[in-house]
């Protein structure tokens, strides 16, 4: 019985791999972030007795290369051999996919893009991920690192003399400027304090912006201008059949709705119908994309 494991900052989230290729989450605990020994327990327990197969969708990018994770938020896993590690703690076989790349994948076999060519699969969240799968299959890139579209210093808060009062931001890789910084939930919060000098959080800024408040509406316009020129520029690179998103911004379908609008008027290719929609498993693709990868890595993983 292969069990299936997202695990993230804040929780480790399990649950067992199904037949018919499901993934029912059947528990949580707080992630021990900083201990190993209480991680590897925690994991264990999720797992339970015998030495059936994990798969784990993590928070962070792994190199298969090498072997490392970059785990930031979970620092007993940053630059931690894991799959070795957990391997040799837990006696049994274990798989690692990055969080936003299972997603991606969940997505693109039986989500949103079941069927289709290019898959390109987004987290607006705290911050801002993506995975990116081709014919069902995921490209990992070189270092793990395809689909992390959040970083890199591209951004220009004025759009291209759009907008203004907006800063360039700091981002927490350490670069300036990135798409993370500005077009994740804080960074929302960021241009709205930048424009009108009050905070308020992302959701308190998208219900203004509903109710029709003018600063409200000012901030969402900014932020949806500021996103939907960064992703046109994936759009055309890439050249992606559907995008469906995830993360607490994606649980906004006006927002979305407006984000897509903007996009489509800004790429090459004329999508007539919507490109950025919410993910079919954008509350579970972790746990779904686990199954998956357990699926193609383990030919007897389901009970």
């Amino acid at each position: 019985m292969t069990t299936c494991f997202d695990i993230g900052g804040s929780f480790i989230r399990h649950g067992q791999l199904h037949e018919d290729g499901t993934v029912t989450e059947i528990g949580r605990v707080p992630t021990p972030g900083k201990d190993w020994q209480a991680f590897v327990d925690a994991v264990a327990e999720g797992a339970g007795s015998g030495s059936d197969p994990i798969s784990i969708s993590l928070a962070g990018a792994y190199d298969e290369r090498t072997g490392y994770a970059d785990v930031a938020n979970i620092p007993c896993l940053h630059k931690r051999l894991v799959v070795q590690d957990l391997n040799s703690a837990l006696r049994r076989p274990v798989v690692v996919t990055n969080d936003a790349n299972a997603f991606a994948l969940a997505e693109a076999i039986d989500g949103t893009g079941k069927g289709k060519s290019v898959v390109f699969g987004i987290i607006l969240g705290s911050g801002v991920g993506g995975g990116l799968a081709v014919n069902g299959e995921l490209v990992n890139g070189f270092g793990g690192m395809a689909g992390e579209w959040g970083h890199g210093p591209i951004m220009d808060p004025t759009a291209g003399g759009q907008l203004s009062g907006i800063e360039h931001y700091a981002c927490g890789c350490g670069q300036v400027g990135c798409i993370d910084a500005m077009c994740s939930a804080r960074g929302m919060e960021r241009i709205h304090f930048s424009l009108h000098g009050t905070k308020l959080s992302s959701k308190e800024i998208t219900q203004a912006w509903r109710a029709s408040d003018p600063a409200g509406g000012e901030t969402v316009e900014a932020y949806s201008t500021l996103l939907s020129r960064a992703l046109s520029v994936l759009v055309n690179t890439l050249g992606p059949d559907v995008i469906p998103a995830s993360g607490g911004l994606s649980n906004d379908s006006r927002l979305l709705d407006l984000v897509d609008r903007k996009t489509r008027s800004l790429v090459l290719a004329n999508y007539p119908t919507p490109l950025v929609v919410k993910g079919q498993f954008s509350e579970n693709g972790g746990l779904h994309g686990a199954g998956i990868v357990a699926r193609k890595s383990f030919p007897e993983a389901a009970e």
